[in-house]
């Protein structure tokens, strides 16, 4: 077994959970454990809007990693960390147990319905009847 597998806390196919942090597998972009509890000013999460930014990064695998390091580390989760993953990605909002039932912006939005086409008759305006000598 080599020290990087010895050394992950957890994995999937983007991301790895190690005792110093998380690292993007293909990218190397790392988040220090110092650092996954940042906020912003608000009290939103900063890692889950930051990650939203990335178009590298995919929500589903991020949040699944970003989780289990905060798991691993100790971390307590709060309602603003589900506020910023919604606010950056898109959440349902769903009854527990299942609020944190995940899903991009893009599944949520749906375009809107066309109505169905109505058909008018309109009278023929009074210039074309005069033009045509009526």
């Amino acid at each position: 077994m080599s020290d990087v597998a010895e050394a992950e806390l957890f994995g999937n196919d983007d991301w790895s959970v190690q005792a110093d942090g998380i690292e993007h597998r293909d990218t190397g972009y790392f988040i220090a454990r110092d650092a996954l509890a940042a906020r912003r000013a608000e009290g939103l999460w900063d890692w889950p809007l930051q990650m939203a930014e990335k178009r590298w990064c995919r929500p589903s695998l991020f949040r699944e990693a970003f989780l289990a390091a905060l798991d691993r580390f100790g971390i307590p989760r709060d309602a603003e960390l589900i506020r910023s993953f919604a606010l950056g990605y898109g959440i349902r909002a769903v009854v527990s147990p299942a609020a944190e039932t995940f899903v991009t912006l893009a599944d949520m939005l749906q375009p809107r319905e066309v109505p169905a086409s109505i058909r008018v008759t309109a009278r023929p305006a009074i210039r074309t009847l005069t033009a045509a000598g009526a």
